[in-house]
């Protein structure tokens, strides 16, 4: 991911499929530092996230079919039923360790590379 001043790079799983993203980061005690998920959708939507049986506090990034960052929720509270909003035209959404976002000055309009962006008109990508 890059954005004016600064760069990360995460190591992520992927939940492409129904099930994988039902599941999500449901009962993980930890996630590495620069660990995460992405869950990839099959077409750009309206998305809004909980945190039901999640145990740790987590970032959430959501992304258009571009890969560019359009809101990010920070340290969603485990374990609570509250839907916590993406925005609408949402094909990806990144989960993080709570609180890292703010910590590397990540913000709306970031841009991010991946596979997933290929075949919508990536902003950055993949060689």
């Amino acid at each position: 991911m890059r954005w004016d001043g600064g760069s990360v790079r995460f190591k992520v799983e992927i939940a492409e499929t129904f099930e994988d993203r039902a599941r999500g980061l449901m009962f993980r005690e930890s996630l590495p530092r620069y660990g995460g998920m992405l869950f990839i959708y099959e077409k750009p939507l309206s998305v809004s996230f909980w945190m039901k049986n999640t145990l740790i506090p987590l970032d959430m990034v959501f992304l258009d079919r571009h890969g560019v960052v359009q809101n990010i929720h920070e340290n969603a509270v485990p374990g609570s039923l509250e839907s916590i909003p993406g925005g609408d035209d949402i094909l990806a959404v990144l989960e993080v360790n709570g609180g890292l976002s703010s910590k590397l000055g990540l913000p709306v309009g970031a841009e991010m590379r991946h596979p997933a962006f290929a075949e919508t008109d990536p902003i950055w990508p993949c060689n």
